[in-house]
């Protein structure tokens, strides 16, 4: 069903009625069952079942030598996680579903997330996934999960399967925060995140008075394959992440691309030691983080 990459149960149900020769000829399937039965089956399997599935096709990767391809900086891999909802409903639910309350109608909508990760590379389009972390209600819990706890487990179980592999996380700005670099750090992790100006006042401060004082390094230069395009860099390392943690020292990376039509800007925090050699791969690393994908 997912190797055919119909959209929907729907879909793939009026594949099944048009007999479609490749079910027997490739799959070597006579009969599916319809969607509702199908349905019946799939719900009642925990994902935790599927974590083997996950694990094997990760070996097969290792051993056929197909990750070396998804070396990126120094030996390290990029892991891109991000949150994504897959379902969401005003009637259907399960104890695992989280609540919301409409707070201006009242009606109350059950819906599920994970934390989802995938090894990425900015010259590839192909993704290697790995096993999500649901972010559903907790056995014995009457509060919603959220994306922070589901991170934390998610971070055990990658170091239980993968307790050696060389990683460099890439987040949104939503996991630049003190708490979860605290836990990048305890796993043995580098990590690349995003840090808007709105959510990091202080930091952004700080980054103005050093460039004020000119300990902020500046680049700037015209794309080689595109001299309308310019690239600007602003970096420094070492400055407090926020003002209740100022023990919790980052590198700040800010990236300008500029073309006749638009500006775009970006900004990081990283563990990474900036240069002005790899200054550019790591705007590229960080920047690789939407090619994580849910399908």
């Amino acid at each position: 069903m997912f190797s055919l990459k119909d959209p929907s149960l729907l879909a793939f149900e009026e594949r099944r009625l048009s007999a479609d020769p490749n079910l027997h000829s490739i799959y070597k399937i006579n009969k599916v069952p319809c969607d509702s039965q199908m349905r019946d089956i799939l719900d009642k399997i925990s994902p935790k079942a599927l974590e083997h599935s996950f694990k094997d096709i990760f070996r097969q990767i290792q051993r056929g030598k197909a990750l070396e391809q998804f070396e990126y900086m120094d030996g390290y891999y990029l892991l891109s996680l991000d949150g994504t909802g897959y379902f969401s409903s005003s009637k259907i639910n399960s104890d695992a579903c989280m609540v919301k309350k409409n707070k201006k109608t009242g009606a109350i909508s059950y819906y599920q997330q994970m934390l989802g990760g995938s090894i990425v590379h900015p010259d590839f389009k192909e993704v290697i996934p790995l096993n999500p972390e649901m972010i559903t209600k907790q056995d014995g819990e009457t509060k919603n999960d959220c994306e922070r706890n589901a991170a934390k487990r998610f971070l055990e179980k990658l170091r239980k399967d993968h307790s050696h592999l060389p990683l460099i996380v890439i987040e949104d700005g939503l996991s630049s925060n003190a708490p979860h670099i605290k836990d990048l750090r305890s796993h043995n992790l580098n990590f690349i995140l995003g840090a808007k100006p709105g959510d990091h006042e202080f930091l952004y401060r700080k980054v103005a008075a050093a460039h004020s004082e000119h300990r902020v390094t500046v680049l700037e230069y015209r794309d080689s394959l595109d001299p309308k395009k310019t690239h600007l860099f602003r970096f420094i390392n070492n400055v407090p992440l926020n003002e209740s943690n100022q023990d919790c020292l980052v590198n700040f990376l800010e990236y300008q691309e500029t073309t006749p039509k638009k500006t775009m800007v970006f900004s990081w925090v990283t563990d990474l030691t900036i240069t002005e050699n790899n200054v550019s791969k790591i705007m590229r690393g960080g920047r690789a983080r939407w090619k994580i994908i849910f399908k």
